[in-house]
């Protein structure tokens, strides 16, 4: 008897796909993955952090735009619940108005998970009877959690329970939600990407400052570690931000704080301490700025020809008998003890 091959799983996977598909669409693409979407009821902000077995689950999953909301679309994704669902909002829907529609206009939304959170911190979630088990949600508070093809069904509320405990901005608390996640178990198959995306809860003139976190990892054997260590790069480079603003409004004791910070958040980066030192000279804290400029020129001597190179521009002060001579003396110092072997 000749028995006809066994179509691969991965074969009927994608069967599956097309089949929750409108007809004359593309396959939706395979985003099984935990997420969380929230506000913060005392800053505004919203957001969706998440996690996935996908590659690039950034440009997929999140969605959220200052001032109306936040969308995760995921399991057999249809990426338009995200723009649609933020339009859907703008216009005035609550969370619910906007996923109730969206649903009903899809005929195929059995293999659908999506959450919503507005502007007003109403939420809405929708677990499809397709989406791949363990798959479920949970919401509390102005947030809600979602997962499906999980290794067990206690990841959910683990997510809510974390999130509920952490302390912190809401990025920070976004983080602990994830990490819970992967503590309880996380997605059967493993993990490959991460994202996360917090924007204001009002929305500026500017699109390019409604932005609090934009961070993506495409694709690494621990993304929530390298998503935590990203989002200490953003915190620290938004504290050196801060340092400047108020190195210009000369509030020097607030700036040195600011730098301070920011230096000890990502002690790693170089150009963050040569940046400050920078600022700091220009607007006359040079004596705090000259010991930040022997650290940096001590770590990496690329630094020290850039000095110049401002200068020439009009980034740096270039008073021959005061600016040049005290730098070259910091250098100076810092090759003598590099000479003498000092410790850094």
């Amino acid at each position: 008897m000749t028995l006809e091959p066994f179509p691969s799983f991965l074969a009927m996977l994608a069967g599956t796909t097309f089949a929750l598909v409108s007809p004359g669409r593309p396959p939706a693409p395979l985003a099984h993955t935990y997420s969380i979407v929230a506000r913060d009821p005392k800053t505004g902000e919203m957001g969706v952090a998440v996690q996935s077995h996908y590659f690039s689950v950034g440009p997929i999953v999140p969605w959220a735009e200052a001032g109306v909301g936040a969308v995760a679309t995921q399991s057999l994704v249809l990426v338009d619940y995200g723009p649609k669902g933020l339009e859907l909002m703008k216009q005035g829907m609550t969370a619910k108005q906007a996923l109730d529609q969206l649903l009903k206009a899809d005929s195929t939304h059995e293999g659908r998970q999506v959450a919503m959170v507005d502007a007003k911190g109403n939420v809405a979630a929708y677990t499809g009877p397709s989406c791949i088990p363990d798959a479920g949600d949970v919401q509390g508070p102005q947030f809600s959690c979602q997962a499906n093809l999980m290794a067990n069904a206690t990841i959910w509320p683990a997510m809510k329970a974390a999130f509920e405990k952490a302390q912190g901005d809401l990025s920070e608390r976004l983080m602990q939600a994830l990490e819970a996640a992967e503590k309880a178990g996380g997605d059967i198959r493993g993990r490959q990407s991460a994202a996360m995306v917090v924007v204001k809860g009002e929305r500026g003139a500017n699109p390019w400052d409604n932005v609090v976190v934009n961070l993506r990892v495409e694709d690494h054997d621990h993304p929530l570690v390298e998503l935590r260590r990203l989002l200490r790069l953003r915190r620290a480079y938004n504290l050196e931000d801060q340092g400047d603003a108020f190195t210009t409004a000369k509030k020097s004791a607030e700036a040195a704080k600011a730098y301070a910070e920011a230096m000890k958040l990502a002690p790693d980066v170089v150009e963050l301490q040569f940046w400050a030192a920078v600022t700091m000279y220009w607007n006359g804290n040079r004596e705090e700025s000259l010991k930040v400029f022997k650290q940096v020129f001590a770590r990496e001597a690329r630094w020290v020809p850039l000095i110049e190179r401002l200068s020439k521009v009009g980034l740096f002060p270039a008073d021959p008998n005061v600016d040049t001579k005290a730098i070259a003396a910091a250098v100076a110092e810092v090759q003598a003890l590099a000479t003498k072997g000092a410790p850094w």
